[in-house]
Parts: structure tokens; C-alpha cells; sequence
């Protein structure tokens, strides 16, 4: 039996909020964590931010932020919500944290030395979403990424390449080596038939944007996002830091390392992060498993679609727990999951309000109304005792099992047999029967032992997924918390007294009051900003300025570099504009100018100032004044 566990979810790309596909990666991973430490194994459990690349660099600019700006700012938001769904990390790395960036760097000149990697010219098609460079035989219909499907772009730059190829068969020596490498096997064949189509050696540099590692040998390069963002589960372990110590208990002494990824970045986990650690001489002990996606009624789950469920639009309503529940038994590992409110409603009345909520509540008001409170041992047994019992033993053993396999949805189910279990015996025992002779009193004791016996070590074994609920089972049952299941097993001694009333723990849902609420179109809360005082905004000077010139900026699809006369003065402005309007259509417009900012490089080209616009992405607008002077001040 493994004496510690590793825990790890990919680190989240940092543009923008989280939303429920994201959180199944990060509750699955807690339950293994809560469920590990149960166990009584030391656990660290990591999730994190990759925060480099492109698409961070494009997304500060569109919003006249720094990276750092933003990162930081998406990172505190998902540290919060974390906190707020009782997520248990030990550990939030952040790809722009300075041990993690100095020890990327150093890594590349290491493979640099041994000539793993080499300098070439790159040209291809590009994913900006995914930060993936493609084949034209990889690329989707009319050019799209395979991964993603939004359109790729044409790059031709210099850029570093590792040699993928020069690892490819001691890669499929390794996966045939350990079967159990990546789970299920379905994910395993298909990685498998990636390799063995011929890998081809991997872009790792870039040239075109900032935002990253930069390479100590030649700056000019940055480190590309998969190297960089990979090492994190070793770097947040102080690998080769000072004190190493939490890297050598928890990488290298330990073969109980999960590494939970969704389909989607499998690849990357499951070919470009062994060679890595191949090249680099480093321990491959870590196991992967992995998801398939949360989906909607309308396919993936996309914010261009608007089809994003976010955590707190159910939080909000109908509780942590709920939703932890509904993850973690919707999604079996390996396929794809369904995210529907009526599916989701289903759930929570039968499941929740029904078999777990009704059975407490009735257990409880039993043992205080025949027996004052008291749960009490008998030799006396009903004909119906030693069935139950069985499958509460069965199914702690197998529920175990299912934990320890990463199999959260049927571990679950194991513990449902319980729950279904104890409310079948109520109906054959019919303890309102028995109340009514006082011969059967004995008979009536082993029932509501056999009910807190049935909520005990379901409360036990549920509180990894429901952590808010099961305290209060125990509570009502008025004993302390099992702190160890590793021989969690039949046959309590109580010797208390049991609550002498309970809340009802989740409250019946009116479905299609539910639907029509949740379903009705919901204006969007004003984002506004922290107030300023008037001496601070009067430090903004606004400006009327006329387009005289203005063209795109090269190698993008976004920006445009605009001349602009404001006064007497021409000032030279990048806009991330270039998705609405021609540059052709601009020349003579009025419009807002911020002109004290501090001048800032974007695409290599100097922009001093700012557009005023209103809106957000396509539906983007300049703040024109038609009839104003150029040069005025706004006040």
C-alpha cells in the first residue's frame, strides 16, 4: 500500500474565468487528495496557471493590460473559487513565478548542450488557443485546428526544435513497459498510434511575441508554452532547489503519482512530457488519467458559443455539494459527460433529496422518537439484518477499490448500494410495525442500529466528493468524524445520544420553476471598476485627435497602427481594432485619444496613446466626435 500520493491537475491556461469543465478536473482531483489523506498517506496535492504565450500577450492588450496584469488578476479569481468549492491543493503554481522560470531556462540550455535541441526555420500553421503548431495532414477542414476547430495562422519564424524523433521508440518501449501508464486503455491505443505514425520534432521557441521564458542563449527567443508549462509538477516541488526535499518524497520516492489531464491535452502529456523527462535523465513514476469532456445539449462546451455553465451559476442556488455530486458521478473517466439542468435536477431530487436526504432524516427522527435518542447493540436480529450487512461490508470493500482505480462515478454507485440498501430495509422492516409490539423492541434496536451503521460508513466514504453534507451526518449522528477508512468497517459501539433535530440536508426542487428561472434571460451585472477620486481621474488627459493614416500591423490579425493628429502634434497608435474596421475606413474619423500613457512596443511598432472604444470583442465601437477639434480637451 503506497505510503504517499501526488496529485496533479494540468495548470489552467490563464485567459480568462474557469468554468465547469475545468472544474470537474479540479473536485475529481480533490476527491483523490481527501480520499488519499483518508488513508492516512502524506498527499500533496497541485493545480496552477500557465500563464505565457500569445494568447495571454493578445488578450492584455485587447483589455490595455501588462500580462503580469492579467495573470494576476485570473489567478486570484481562481484561487478564490478553488477556496470557495472546498478544493484541498497544498500547492498553486504559477508559470510566471520566478523559481519556475529560472529553472526552465536552465533545463533548455541542458538540452541545448546534449543536442536535444537544435535551431531551424519554422513554417506553419499555428493554433493560438491551443499554442499548437500543426501538419497540414493534422489540420482540420479549411484549415482549422484538429483540436479546437477555430482557424490556425500561417507563422514562418526561427525557432528551436526538440528532437521528438530521436526518443520515439524508447518511448513505445516504455508505454508497452507499463500498461498501466495511461488510463483507460482506450486512450492508451490511440496515443500509441500517434507514435507509431511517426512523430515529428517539435517547435519549441518563438520569436513573433514576448510574453514567456525568455532563452538565456539568444533572448530574442522565447520558451514555447508546452516546455515551459510541462516541468510545472516538478518545479512547484523545489526540483533542484535548495531544499529538494518535497520533490525527492513526492516524484522521485513514489509510484503513486496521478496526473489527471482532459483528452484534449493528452498528447502533450502523454508523448512531448516523458521525452522531456527522458532527454533530462528524470524519473517517469507518475500514471495518467484522463477525462473526457463536460458537454452540452449543443455539443462542447464554448464560450463563442455561449453555452459556458459556470460554478457559481449553481453554487449559487443549490450548493457546493451539489455540484460536486453531479460532476464527479456524471463524468466516468475516459468518456464524455452530459451537463444539462434537467439531468442536473434529476440528480439532485432522486439522488441527493430522495435516497441520501430522506434516509437521514428519517433515521434520525426514528432512533430520537422509539428510543430517546439512544442507539443501542442487540443480539436479536430481523431476517432481513445479515443481507444488509453484507452489502454495507461488500460495498465499503469495493467502494475502496473504485477509489484507489480513480473510478470516482463508481465509487459512488458502490456507495449507493448502501444508501438504496437502507432504504429498502426500512420498507421490509417497517419499524412503525414493530413500535406498536413491545415484543419486538430487541427487533427494533438492531433496525435503527443497522441505519446508523448504514449512515456512518456512507458519510465515511462520501466525504471526499460531499464535504459540506457528510459532516452534518455525522453530527447528527452525534459521534466524531472518521479520520481513518483505511479499516473503516461494521460495527460501531454508540454511546451517545443522536441530534434531536436535523435540517433536511437537501431541499426537493420544484423542476419546472427550476428551468423557467435559471432558463430566463438574465441581464449581465455591471462590471465596474474600484472608484477613483476626481484628483486621480483628472491625471487621464483625454484629447479629440483625427485618423490621418492608418494600415495593419504586419503578422496580425487584430491590431492597427493608425496615425493620428491631435493638435499640432501627429502620435503613432496600436489598436487591437482590426477585426471591425478597414484601415481604409478610418482615415478622417474623430475620436477619443488617451495621450498620457506611458508609450509602450506592441508587434515591434511604438504606440503612444490609446482609442476610446465601447463594447467588447466583435462588437467593438470607436467613441467618435464628429463635430469636435482636433486637439481639444475633453472634460
Amino acid at each position: 500500500m503506497a505510503k504517499r500520493t501526488y496529485i496533479t491537475t494540468p495548470i489552467y491556461y490563464a485567459s480568462g474565468f474557469v468554468h465547469i469543465g475545468n472544474t470537474y478536473t479540479t473536485i475529481a482531483a480533490d476527491a483523490i487528495a481527501r480520499y488519499s489523506r483518508l488513508m492516512g498517506r502524506e498527499t500533496y496535492y497541485l493545480t496552477g496557471m500557465d500563464e505565457h504565450g500569445l494568447k495571454i500577450q493578445e488578450a492584455a492588450e485587447k483589455q490595455g493590460k501588462t500580462p503580469q496584469q492579467l495573470v494576476d488578476e485570473v489567478a486570484d479569481n481562481t484561487r478564490a473559487l478553488w477556496s470557495h468549492l472546498g478544493v484541498t491543493n497544498d500547492g498553486f503554481i504559477r508559470t510566471s513565478d520566478i523559481q519556475h522560470m529560472d529553472k526552465v531556462a536552465e533545463l533548455f540550455e541542458r538540452y541545448l548542450a546534449s543536442d536535444d535541441i537544435y535551431l531551424s526555420e519554422y513554417t506553419g500553421d499555428y493554433c493560438v488557443a491551443c499554442e499548437a503548431f500543426f501538419t497540414k495532414t493534422q489540420l482540420g477542414e479549411g484549415g482549422t485546428c484538429p483540436d479546437c476547430g477555430k482557424p490556425t495562422r500561417k507563422v514562418s519564424e526561427q525557432s528551436y526544435f526538440f528532437r521528438l524523433k530521436k526518443y520515439e521508440k524508447q518511448l513505445l518501449d516504455f508505454i508497452n513497459e507499463h500498461p498501466d501508464f495511461i488510463q483507460p486503455e482506450t486512450r492508451r491505443n490511440e496515443v500509441i498510434s500517434f507514435i507509431e505514425s511517426g512523430l515529428e520534432d517539435l517547435c519549441i521557441s518563438r520569436t513573433s511575441f514576448t510574453w514567456g521564458v525568455p532563452v538565456k542563449s539568444n533572448p530574442k527567443h522565447v520558451i514555447y508554452v508546452w516546455l515551459d508549462a510541462l516541468f510545472n509538477y516538478i518545479t512547484a516541488l523545489n526540483f533542484e532547489g535548495q531544499d529538494d526535499s518535497l520533490y525527492q518524497k513526492f516524484w522521485v520516492d513514489n509510484d503513486n503519482i496521478y496526473q489527471i489531464v482532459g483528452k484534449d491535452i493528452l498528447r502533450f502529456h502523454a508523448v512531448y512530457w516523458p521525452i522531456f523527462l527522458m532527454a533530462a535523465n528524470l524519473p517517469i513514476n507518475f500514471k495518467l488519467y484522463v477525462h473526457g469532456w463536460i458537454l452540452m445539449k449543443d455539443g462542447k462546451m464554448s464560450k463563442s458559443r455561449g453555452n459556458v455553465v459556470y460554478p457559481k451559476d449553481i453554487t449559487s442556488r443549490y450548493g457546493i455539494d451539489a455540484l460536486r455530486y453531479y460532476l464527479t458521478k456524471e463524468l466516468p473517466i475516459g468518456n464524455d459527460g452530459l451537463f444539462s439542468y434537467e439531468r442536473f435536477y434529476d440528480r439532485y431530487n432522486s439522488e441527493l433529496a430522495n435516497d441520501l436526504g430522506n434516509l437521514v432524516s428519517r433515521t434520525i427522527s426514528m432512533i430520537n422518537k422509539y428510543f430517546g435518542g439512544k442507539i443501542e447493540k442487540t443480539q436479536v436480529r430481523t431476517e432481513f439484518d445479515e443481507d444488509f450487512e453484507n452489502v454495507i461490508k461488500s460495498s465499503v470493500k469495493d467502494a475502496k477499490v473504485e477509489y484507489e482505480a480513480f473510478h470516482l462515478q463508481t465509487a459512488l454507485t458502490k456507495v449507493w448500494q448502501i444508501i438504496s440498501r437502507a432504504n429498502k430495509y426500512i420498507d421490509e422492516t417497517a419499524p412503525w410495525v414493530l413500535a406498536k409490539d413491545e415484543s419486538k423492541t430487541e427487533e427494533l434496536k438492531s433496525v435503527m442500529y443497522h441505519l446508523a451503521e448504514a449512515l456512518r460508513i456512507s458519510a465515511s466514504l462520501l466525504h471526499p466528493v460531499l464535504i459540506e453534507t457528510t459532516p452534518k451526518i455525522i453530527e447528527y449522528l452525534g459521534i466524531k468524524a472518521v479520520t481513518n477508512i483505511e479499516e473503516l468497517s461494521y460495527g460501531y459501539e454508540y454511546d451517545n445520544i443522536v441530534a434531536n433535530k436535523v435540517e433536511p440536508l437537501f431541499k426537493r426542487l420544484d423542476v419546472q420553476k427550476e428551468l423557467e428561472e435559471v432558463m430566463a434571460p438574465k441581464e449581465e451585472p455591471m462590471d465596474f471598476k474600484t472608484n477613483i477620486s476626481f484628483e486621480e481621474f483628472e491625471k487621464t488627459d483625454l484629447r479629440i485627435g483625427e485618423i490621418i493614416d492608418c494600415k495593419k500591423v504586419e503578422k496580425s490579425d487584430k491590431l492597427l497602427l493608425s496615425s493620428v493628429k491631435i493638435g499640432t502634434e501627429v502620435r503613432q497608435i496600436v489598436s487591437g481594432i482590426a477585426t471591425k474596421y478597414k484601415p481604409e475606413d478610418l482615415i478622417g474619423k474623430k475620436v477619443l485619444v488617451v495621450v498620457n500613457l506611458n508609450p509602450a512596443k506592441i508587434r515591434g511598432n511604438l504606440s503612444s496613446g490609446m482609442l476610446l472604444c465601447a463594447g467588447e470583442n466583435e462588437d467593438i465601437q470607436l467613441i467618435e466626435v464628429p463635430n469636435g477639434k482636433s486637439g481639444d480637451k475633453v472634460k
